[in-house]
């Protein structure tokens, strides 16, 4: 079993890849020590993400998962998880916005936490643009308010979590809806969920799919918001573990 398994979820990313490639084995040269494998989620691209993928990876410490059609991002991850071995496991973008050292830097500052406790990580976003901060900030007050629980930069990455917390995502949606969800489920089952700073770079290549125009944010923003209204409707489907 691995120490760690971070899943990347790839759509239509080639201009991203050969410099995530980069970071991820400068990873590897740096944490000798650490049980580490990258899981690569090609999540039917449409582009040149295959053949990337394919000319440059090692499949000693990287497993390659590959969807043919993209049903959502949420699936992606999903399916991502479902073939990682690490004790504790994480997802993050492959565009590189959030540093995947940044993924280590969090695992390694709350290991014991991770393995221990009932307890998630996430990423809290600096250095982004003012509007995209604005989406969060008010994104954030209205699932707080509807759920009574304060959750903050719902969509920052990374997300951390011990492999038993795979269970409680058996319902998780396959939409971008999933980060939401994710940290729904912790606060529903008294997770502790621990908040770091990460910076957020810009992208080399390519569009956010979640939102990257003003007209994505619009989108995705009334998309989020039907899904916190139909998941406080169904609340009681999920059971808590108190």
């Amino acid at each position: 079993m691995k120490d760690l398994s971070i899943v990347f979820p790839c759509y239509n990313e080639s201009g991203n890849l050969l410099n995530l490639f980069s970071k991820l084995k400068n990873i590897l040269k740096k944490n000798s020590g650490l049980k580490i494998e990258f899981i690569i989620v090609n999540n039917g691209s449409i582009d040149d993400t295959a053949d990337i993928i394919k000319k440059n990876l090692n499949k000693k410490y990287f497993k390659i998962v590959t969807i043919k059609k993209n049903i959502g991002y949420g699936n992606g991850i999903i399916k991502g998880i479902i073939k990682a071995t690490g004790k504790i496991i994480a997802w993050t973008h492959a565009d590189t916005q959030t540093p995947p050292e940044d993924v280590v830097r969090l695992y390694k500052k709350y290991k014991i936490e991770l393995l221990n406790n009932n307890c998630v990580v996430k990423g809290l976003r600096k250095n982004r643009p003012l509007i995209d901060n604005l989406f969060s900030f008010f994104m954030s007050i209205f699932s707080s308010s509807i759920f009574s629980q304060r959750l903050i930069d719902i969509n920052a990455q990374p997300k951390i979590f011990n492999r038993k917390f795979i269970n409680h995502l058996r319902n998780a949606p396959k939409d971008f809806s999933l980060d939401l969800f994710f940290l729904y489920i912790a606060k529903k089952n008294n997770f502790k969920i621990y908040t770091l700073p990460v910076y957020f770079n810009k992208r080399l290549d390519g569009y956010s799919k979640g939102g990257g125009s003003f007209y994505g944010k619009i989108k995705l923003t009334f998309r989020t918001l039907a899904y916190i209204i139909n998941l406080k409707i169904h609340e009681n489907n999920f059971t808590s573990n108190k």
